[in-house]
């Protein structure tokens, strides 16, 4: 029989000799080191989602800069093709040939009812380009619903609207308000109110849509200061991104140090 006299136990020479040594307060700081990690990893998670989702709700409130904010204009006519759902809904209009000179007495929606946004709507002159067609694009069900539209246009349906035309693709429409059924008003802006404060009418030479705007003018302005909000929130997004690395890197290189 073997002697392990004043040598421990057969399991403590074991660890000795492949040089195991047992630390009582290291894995209960590495299993707490663990888990500031596993915390810190969710709170960048947490904080890039929290950025993306400002960045899509800056993006969506812009959601007017490809058209031509400075002109407002009334449409009416028949809608055909019409796909429904996120992130926004679209159809075609068939413009009647024979338009009011301006928009018709209509209804407005409650938010759209101050001077400042009514008297441009209702100053808004008919369509007058060269495209019998309009490739319209209003918002998605998840706010037509709340603001008065419950339900999917159906092909035949006649509409009413006043909005802006495309700045390079001239046959596309995007509305702030429409009407259905005879005048039922929908309203089609965040913060119900106009993105831009339009040109007032006369409108001067020089369309938008085709190039000859001045960039001087209130929508390349707003252009402008839209590109910078989303520039400045990436700019966020990437801050945080380094510090939370940084941060990590850090605590990771002090708990080493301590070990």
């Amino acid at each position: 029989m073997l002697g392990f006299t004043g040598c421990g136990t057969p399991q403590d020479l074991s660890k000795e000799r492949l040089g195991m040594h047992f630390n009582p307060v290291a894995a209960p700081a590495a299993h707490q080191g663990a888990r500031l990690v596993r915390l810190a990893a969710a709170s960048l998670a947490s904080a890039v989602m929290l950025t993306l989702f400002s960045t899509g709700a800056a993006q969506a409130h812009h959601g007017f800069d490809d058209f031509d904010t400075d002109r407002l204009y009334y449409i009416a006519g028949t809608v055909s093709q019409v796909r429904w759902g996120e992130p926004h809904s679209h159809f075609t209009v068939t413009v009647d040939g024979d338009l009011p000179a301006d928009t018709p007495e209509r209804d407005l929606p409650e938010g759209l009812r101050d001077a400042p946004d009514s008297d441009p709507i209702n100053a808004a002159p008919s369509f007058s380009g060269s495209h019998d067609e309009l490739e319209v694009t209003i918002a998605p069900p998840s706010f037509t619903g709340m603001w008065g539209l419950d339900r999917e246009l159906e092909d035949g349906e006649r509409i009413e609207a006043v909005g802006y035309v495309g700045r390079s693709h001239t046959d596309e429409f995007r509305p702030v308000v429409f009407w259905y059924e005879e005048g039922k008003p929908v309203n089609q802006v965040l913060n119900e109110e106009l993105p831009a404060k339009p040109l007032p009418v006369p409108y001067p030479g020089g369309d938008a849509a085709s190039g000859d705007a001045d960039q001087g003018s209130p929508s390349a302005a707003a252009d402008s200061e839209g590109t910078s909000s989303t520039t400045v929130v990436w700019a966020t997004l990437g801050g945080v991104l380094v510090a939370g690395i940084a941060g990590g890197a850090f605590y990771l290189r002090r708990r080493s140090s301590r070990a």
